[in-house]
């Protein structure tokens, strides 16, 4: 079966993909379009991570029986245009979210203990910046209001409780076994010292984060973003964090991606960036392509797919 994996992949990825049985995977860079259009035109599956799949892209692939997301978001996929095609489009739920819960406690730490500011000064050869030894912080005994309740958070809670963090919650609906008390949007703003954002971005939750969320924030707190860049208005953000409205911000993921070297927030000292790793692991691409090989399978023999979205 004629698999496209739409990413880049460097030599131990490539020799992963390799190795999977019964498929012939093409790697196409994400920004290699000469590639993309005729290995489309064999592709039997997309395997999709982040550049967005386009209807054009579908119209492209007339041999594609399969569009599967490596990850779980499918906000980047024209299901629309899949649909009209008959072409299933599935996920794979739970397997990067323990990669994105050890990442956010990352961005959690780095923010609040000025790591990369505290590397770069000793790199340039500052043993020690005074001027970022005021309100370096711990994570412990803070409140950390966690925005939707889904396979991160279920494993980033415990550890955030162990660590003597306070954790508070928000999502559409109460947890039985949640490690937290739950509260309204309005109030976990109000209320959380770090705020992390773990929902999915759709039309409702579309620039949940504006300036008025912002200003219902607590003034010095930090917001932590590894879900999607647009649950974010990005100029209200900005303001926050050069008014001293927010202290800081660790953020792996933008509203455009792959964001402009020019974006204003890399020019802020308070916000830590990563370019969109958060689910990136060794592990991750093992327990998706495990998945995703059977998905591959199972279309193959006609059987029912797993997790399937459309």
């Amino acid at each position: 079966m004629n698999v496209l994996f739409h990413y880049t992949a460097g030599p131990d990825l490539a020799a992963r993909l390799a190795a999977l049985p019964g498929l012939r995977i093409t790697v196409c860079a994400e920004q290699d379009d000469a590639l993309l259009m005729p290995t489309l035109a064999e592709a039997e599956v997309l395997w999709h991570v982040l550049k967005p799949c386009t209807a054009a892209m579908i119209e492209a692939a007339p041999r594609l029986r399969l569009i599967q997301k490596i990850g779980v978001g499918v906000n980047t996929i024209d299901l629309e245009a899949a649909k009209a095609r008959g072409i299933p489009v599935c996920n794979l739920p739970g397997t990067n979210s323990r990669a994105v819960a050890e990442m956010t406690l990352a961005l959690m730490l780095a923010v609040l203990r000025r790591v990369v500011r505290f590397d770069a000064g000793l790199r340039a050869g500052m043993w020690l910046d005074a001027d970022l030894q005021d309100g370096v912080g711990e994570l412990g005994g803070r409140v950390v209001g966690v925005v939707g309740y889904g396979a991160v958070p279920r494993l980033l809670a415990p550890v955030l409780r162990a660590m003597g963090c306070t954790v508070i919650y928000t999502s559409r609906r109460r947890v039985a076994d949640a490690v937290g008390e739950w509260r309204v949007l309005d109030a976990l703003l109000a209320e959380a010292d770090v705020v992390s954002l773990h929902v999915p971005l759709v039309r409702e939750t579309e620039r949940m984060i504006d300036a008025a969320a912002l200003a219902r924030m607590k003034r010095g707190a930090v917001l932590i973003n590894t879900a999607r860049g647009g649950l974010v208005d990005k100029a209200a953000l900005v303001e926050a964090l050069r008014s001293g409205q927010l202290a800081a911000a660790g953020l792996d993921v933008f509203a455009h991606e792959p964001t402009d070297a020019g974006d204003p927030l890399f020019a802020l000292p308070n916000v830590v960036v990563t370019p969109h790793v958060a689910w990136l692991t060794t592990g991750t691409f093992e327990r998706s392509f495990a998945l995703a090989a059977e998905n591959c399978r199972r279309v193959a023999a006609g059987e029912p797919l797993l997790h399937r979205v459309v």
